[in-house]
């Protein structure tokens, strides 16, 4: 059974001079309290030695004879309304425990003249009798401070009053638990062929937790799914020289393989069916932080803070905030394509892997080598397609004699005629397909052993993504279309296609134009400088004498 806590009682905390005073009273009053009744003489001679008045004497004797018998008791400002408790009476005291349960702990968070006002209110309609503001103010303090902070301000707010206690098991292999995590990057990229600005993307970065390397990163326009996790786990498992070279990057990422863990938070497209049927196919523990705990993912978490502090010193940040930000137009300073910026992000990850890490006070780089090096490197994924197809979206379709129809567009080819002949005999079909390009599916054989890619139905038709279909769906609707057939729906996204070309281009021409219109009346016509050139690939200097991978170095 756990012992009871043992009140202090103000033997520490009593200053030196009250602490004596109440020696001196103790070593008079103790003695005096034993008698069965202390008379006036006994009083006048207690007081007297003491030099203080009778009615202080008795008062003393009270306090020594309701208390244990201590020096504490003698102190002033013990009293805590009696021995029981409270001086209010019962039914003033519901009201107060009423008021501050529904008016003091919610998350309104009204303030205490509120809840003394409502207080008053009911106390004054019962005919009782009203309590002092700071009666109510020490029934406030005395409420548990956690529980009071959570129900004004929720259960965030806590974690500063709680205890460190909870703490994930240590981590020690090589890719033995892997933390992932989305977000914004507070940067615009530009479209590839007229340099405008196209939006924000999004990270998505896993971190091995024994090492602190980042073994997997992807940049998308896509908003934070389970594909673009997927895609990140596929990044992670692959060997990265190829994916380096694609991109024109002369850097060292070794790490790399399959994880045996998943960290991840509870967001919804961490709760897929995909990632959770992917990570079950692969081995992958999947594995959720505590809710309202998001410290247990801080590994990441710091990871993405250091990033997006570097991506602060690139053209076209957003920063952190509208007021960071103040006058700077971060599209008009937006230089960098989304390929630029995957470069430039595999640069500051490898520089970053050489950089002294303050937990294991070594380079990730080397923590890695060295685990490596005694438990064997991770293994490797050599087919990147056949795992990403594991933790695409699912879909279930019927098969028919035309193949299958997804969102109005038709896949069939060749493959399928075996089914097709016994289709009435199958269940539905799960279906794979990447969001970012829907020329194509996978669809799982009925003996569950096997992916079969099938394309459109009609070849011809170009690569279109997910959001672009569902965009021009939603036009034809808009229309009046009762239906949305297939071939309308690809006319209406090559008209979305044309007008944002000409959209593109005429917004581009309006920016030479308002340019030359600011720098003629400076300068005699015949000095206006030419029109500026197309922005310089991201490995020239900017404007601004800058270049933008300097800023690696400052990691």
């Amino acid at each position: 059974m756990a012992e009871e806590p043992v009140a202090e009682r103000g033997v520490l905390s009593a200053p030196t001079q009250i602490w004596e005073t109440a020696v001196r009273q103790a070593e008079v009053i103790g003695p005096l309290a034993e008698k069965a009744t202390v008379g006036l003489a006994d009083a006048d001679e207690a007081a007297e030695r003491l030099r203080i008045s009778r009615r202080q004497v008795y008062v003393l004797l009270r306090r020594w004879r309701a208390g244990e018998g201590v020096v504490s008791d003698l102190l002033p400002g013990r009293s805590s309304g009696g021995r029981g408790g409270g001086r209010l009476s019962s039914e003033v005291e519901t009201i107060v425990q009423e008021v501050l349960r529904t008016r003091y702990l919610t998350r309104q968070r009204r303030s205490v003249a509120a809840v003394c006002k409502e207080i008053t209110r009911q106390c004054r309609s019962r005919g009782l009798r009203v309590p002092s503001r700071g009666t109510v103010v020490r029934r406030i303090t005395r409420l548990d401070p956690v529980s009071s902070l959570a129900a004004r301000e929720g259960s965030e707010a806590t974690r500063p009053l709680r205890s460190a206690g909870g703490v994930p098991p240590p981590v020690t292999g090589l890719l033995e638990q892997v933390q992932v995590d989305h977000t914004p990057v507070d940067v615009i990229v530009v479209d590839e062929r007229h340099r405008l600005p196209i939006g924000r993307p999004c990270l998505t970065a896993t971190i091995d937790v024994a090492s602190r390397c980042v073994v997997g990163l992807v940049v998308t326009l896509e908003a934070p799914s389970a594909t673009s996790v997927g895609l990140c786990l596929a990044h992670a498992a692959m060997d990265k020289r190829p994916w380096l070279e694609r991109l024109g990057v002369e850097a060292l990422w070794p790490m790399s393989g399959k994880p045996h863990e998943l960290y991840v938070d509870n967001a919804a497209e961490f709760k897929s069916e995909a990632l959770r049927r992917g990570c079950d196919q692969h081995g992958i523990a999947l594995r959720y932080r505590p809710p309202g705990q998001p410290h247990f993912g801080g590994i990441i978490e710091r990871l993405i803070g250091t990033m997006m502090q570097l991506v602060h010193e690139l053209p076209g940040t957003t920063f952190s905030s509208t007021a960071e930000r103040s006058a700077y137009n971060s599209d008009e300073q937006a230089a960098l394509t989304l390929r630029e910026l995957q470069r430039w992000m595999a640069l500051a990850v490898a520089c970053y892997h050489g950089q002294v890490h303050e937990t294991p006070s070594r380079t990730p780089a080397g923590v890695w080598a060295e685990k490596a090096a005694g438990a064997g490197r991770p293994v490797t994924v050599t087919n990147e397609t056949a795992f990403l197809v594991d933790f695409l979206p699912v879909i279930r379709r019927t098969l028919s004699r035309s193949g299958f129809v997804i969102d109005h567009v038709q896949y069939h080819c060749n493959a399928l005629r075996p089914w097709i002949a016994r289709r009435e005999r199958l269940d539905r079909f799960v279906l794979r397909r990447d969001p970012r390009d829907i020329s194509r599916v996978w669809a799982l054989d009925p003996d569950g052993t096997e992916y079969v890619e099938v394309p459109y139905r009609t070849l011809s038709r170009p690569p279109i993504s997910a959001w672009e279909q569902k965009a021009a769906a939603a036009r034809l609707r808009e229309l009046g279309r009762a239906e949305v057939d297939e071939n309308t729906l690809f006319a209406m996204v090559a008209q979305m296609r044309e007008i944002t070309e000409t959209a593109a281009v005429t917004t581009r021409k309006a920016r030479r134009d308002r340019q030359r219109c600011t720098e003629a009346p400076s300068r005699p016509q015949s000095e206006v400088t030419p029109a500026k050139p197309p922005a310089p690939d991201v490995g020239q200097d900017d404007e601004a004498g800058a270049r933008p991978f300097e800023v690696i170095e400052q990691w």
